[in-house]
């Protein structure tokens, strides 16, 4: 029983230790696994130094990168099945005083619901971003916990995130809201907005090049996204969890000839995506 922390991190040198240095790493009920994933930098001995040899900080330093690859091996491989509530979080995040004891109490306050949703602290669309998370119920991946009954029901039926999904919070936001079935079955009410639990993330700047070309990068991904999400939301509705494919790109052939740019600016993003995705269709 207890509480299992996942914090994704890839190529996050910089990062982990401010954000293991948020994290209450000394609480007795808790296992914090940092999972490196695809790094080549110093990440996993930044993050072993910051655990400062505490038993229950684990630093998973795994060869594959890729966030929903890393979700399927933390979730089948390195929980135990018997946690109360597991937190999912990126390592380039730092979370604010007492959100995971928040996370944690609102699962247990409302036994129906599968998920709980941290808050957004800082940026410019911060404000934006909660009254969303409020009214639409969705999830970030920087922030979100799963109750541990969720996460039981996920490992008995055996469910995995397709490798090469961008992004686990879409995904895992509408199985949480469809108990694991079709849209038919959405609830919204299954997913918490916690709003005691935020977390705060390095801004974009004009002064800092690194997050201008993190941006841009992040741009393409999620016109990837947007195109896997219009692939996942008819398997959703058509098939349910069942339907998901191992991988995405696996669908790429069928369904790259239905996609089209959206205007600029994210057209233009989409069309870096769009030959992405037919790279990888081809197997380049």
């Amino acid at each position: 029983m207890g509480v299992a922390v996942g914090i994704f991190a890839h190529q996050e040198e910089r990062r982990i230790g401010p954000c293991l240095a948020s994290l209450p790493l000394d609480r007795a009920d808790s296992v914090f696994h940092v999972l490196v994933n695809g790094s080549t930098d110093a990440t996993a001995d930044r993050a072993r130094k910051a655990a400062g040899g505490r038993a229950n900080v684990m630093v998973h330093d795994l060869a594959a990168g890729g966030k929903a690859r890393t979700w399927n091996h933390f979730v089948h491989h390195l929980l135990t099945g018997g946690e109360d509530a597991v937190i999912f979080m990126d390592g380039d995040a730092e979370i604010l005083p007492g959100s995971i004891d928040a996370l944690v109490s609102d699962l247990a306050a409302q036994p129906g619901a599968n998920a709980a949703a941290g808050m957004p602290a800082n940026g410019r669309s911060a404000a934006a971003y909660r009254r969303s998370l409020r009214e639409e119920r969705g999830l970030f991946g920087d922030l979100y916990a799963l109750s541990g009954r969720f996460v039981a029901a996920i490992r008995m039926k055996g469910l995995r995130l397709p490798e090469d999904l961008i992004g686990d919070d879409g995904l895992v936001a509408a199985w949480a809201h469809t108990d694991l079935g079709r849209d038919v079955d959405w609830r919204r009410e299954r997913i918490l907005a916690c709003e005691e639990a935020s977390f705060r993330c390095e801004a974009v700047s004009l002064l800092r090049p690194s997050t201008l070309r993190m941006q841009y990068r992040r741009m393409i991904n999620y016109s990837v996204r947007f195109y896997q999400n219009r692939i996942i939301s008819e398997i959703m509705g058509r098939e349910g969890v069942g339907g998901l494919p191992a991988r995405m790109d696996a669908l790429y052939g069928d369904w790259l000839p239905r996609f089209a740019p959206r205007a600029l600016p994210a057209g233009w993003f989409d069309r870096k995506a769009l030959a992405r995705m037919r790279a990888s269709a081809q197997g380049d």
